[in-house]
């Protein structure tokens, strides 16, 4: 089942398996969100809960129990439920269940609300304790951006001028190699080579928006002002730039397991409730 808000300015499709963004279309029709054609890559927008990236092992412990949950976890493979829904708004929910206990033992409520304003599109996450210990918890998000034509013609630029140091990842992990990005007249041109060692993922930066510019020209820009962590990434060969803010990170190979101690990890009492948004601006 899809369902689909609109404004006077755009209208986005949400696929509530996932409560995954798979269209966001301007009044000219023109497409924002990667397809999904699977000979490259089968997703949209997947939504990265209750981790980010990759465990190592692909377990953590807690409670000295071994648990396995998989790389970016169970949220993106589940059937949401519609809980609200307006002309340019939805929300979106999930709850803990029999299923997800096996592998998360934690009780939460998640909810992904959808909100179009005139030229953006506002992604709010929500992250609601509903038992009586803390949450350990990753949430990001991860949204293909269509890029048509000649993948070099398009070019990326910061909010900020800063050292842009990311991190490469190795079996999935970070690894402790980084390197940087240099700009040319402040933007970084996109290349397929940027990405032949994966994602590039920056723990922290200063800037909290990225603009895409096709010729130079400005035509999208992520804010992500709630988030700290950021990765970018595509697949060789494919018209599409993933720009994805995160709450979290993979494991780095010196990872303890506990996933208390997981670096990048939030803690979330009880009966307290996590919020974040960032929002996919058209220009």
């Amino acid at each position: 089942m899809k369902t689909v808000i609109k404004n006077t300015f755009l209208t986005a499709t949400i696929n509530n398996f996932g409560a995954e963004l798979c269209s966001l279309k301007n009044n000219f029709n023109k497409e924002y969100i990667w397809e999904g054609n699977p000979e490259f890559w089968g997703k949209h927008s997947p939504i990265l809960f209750p981790i980010v990236g990759t465990l190592k092992n692909n377990s953590f412990d807690y409670d000295n129990k071994k648990y396995h949950l998989s790389r970016h976890g169970f949220a993106r493979e589940m059937e949401f439920e519609l809980i609200e829904k307006k002309e340019n708004s939805a929300t979106f929910s999930i709850q803990s269940s029999e299923e997800t206990l096996k592998v998360y033992p934690f009780e939460f409520e998640l909810q992904i609300i959808y909100t179009l304003e005139k030229n953006n599109l506002s992604i709010a996450y929500k992250v609601i304790n509903k038992g009586n210990s803390q949450i350990p918890f990753s949430i990001g998000a991860h949204p293909a951006l269509a890029l048509p034509g000649n993948f070099e013609n398009y070019s990326i630029q910061f909010e900020k001028e800063e050292p842009l140091q990311y991190y490469l990842l190795e079996n999935d992990l970070i690894s402790n190699e980084t390197k940087k990005l240099e700009p040319q007249e402040g933007q970084i041109p996109l290349t397929y080579q940027l990405f032949e060692n994966d994602a590039l993922i920056f723990k922290t930066l200063e800037s909290k928006s990225i603009t895409i510019l096709e010729n130079k020209k400005p035509f999208l820009k992520v804010n992500f002002e709630d988030f700290p962590s950021l990765g970018i990434w595509t697949k060789m060969n494919a018209p599409f730039l993933c720009i994805e803010p995160w709450f979290g990170y993979s494991d780095t190979g010196e990872n303890s397991g506990n996933i208390f101690e997981k670096e990048g990890i939030q803690i979330l009492n009880e009966n307290e409730t996590f919020n974040s948004e960032f929002n996919i601006e058209i220009l």
